[in-house]
Order: C-alpha cells, then sequence, then structure tokens
C-alpha cells in the first residue's frame, strides 16, 4: 500500500499512541466482576512480590484466577519490555463484567426459576519504578 494512503497513517497513529506498559488479561473468567474486585483492590498499588505473596494465602477463588494473571504479566514483562520483576508495581487492575450465561432451575409446579451464571475480564497493568 501507497505511503499516503490513510490506512498507513492511520496504522502509524495507532502505534505511536499505543500503551507499551505490560499486561495480562484472563477473558471471560468464571467468577463475578464484583469478586473479582474484591481482591484486586487488595492488590492494587502493591509491588509484584508482595501481591504474589497475598494472593498464594488468600482463600478466596479469585485469589487463584488473579495469580495467574499477575504472573503472565511479569512474564511478559520480562520477556517483551526486558523489565527487572523486582522493581514491578501493580499500576492498574481492573475487572470488568463478562457475558452471563443464563441457565434454568426447574422448581415445583412446572415454573423454572433462572440462574445467571457471570462471567468477567480481569486486566491487570504493570509498570516499573525508578
Amino acid at each position: 500500500m501507497a505511503r499516503g494512503h490513510r490506512s498507513q497513517y492511520k496504522q502509524d497513529r495507532n502505534e505511536e499512541n499505543r500503551d507499551r506498559r505490560p499486561q495480562a488479561h484472563h477473558m471471560y473468567a468464571r467468577i463475578s466482576d464484583r469478586k473479582a474486585r474484591i481482591v484486586l483492590d487488595e492488590i492494587k498499588g502493591m509491588y509484584v512480590e508482595q501481591a504474589e505473596a497475598l494472593l498464594k494465602y488468600s482463600p478466596r477463588y479469585g485469589a487463584f484466577l488473579i495469580g495467574k494473571v499477575l504472573k503472565s504479566a511479569v512474564a511478559n514483562a520480562e520477556h517483551n519490555n526486558s523489565m527487572d520483576a523486582s522493581k514491578l508495581f501493580i499500576e492498574e487492575a481492573i475487572a470488568n463484567q463478562g457475558p452471563t450465561m443464563k441457565r434454568i432451575q426447574p422448581r415445583a409446579k412446572g415454573m423454572a426459576y433462572r440462574i445467571n451464571k457471570r462471567t468477567s475480564h480481569i486486566s491487570i497493568i504493570l509498570n516499573e519504578k525508578n
């Protein structure tokens, strides 16, 4: 494609405005976003080593999932951005609502109750402290 084409200008603009912080995502995690946010709020702003220790001994199921996402983000930082793992801290930790799976529970007299199996999108963005 020619250099003067508008798609090339858009591609160049998007590349220079791209967020280069190391990050990891878990899409469609089988936990509600409200439950995931409880754990994410605890680790937000912490150094990675502290956050991993807290998540390791937390009894919540969300801590297990978020621990896996955090390890992935650290691996991305070391491999893709050549960052030192001991200087990394959690800059942003987000849990957004994903699609809800709707199921039914049979009840008496031919009725049915709805069961909502909620999912979430968990994102962790790291940064390096100097």
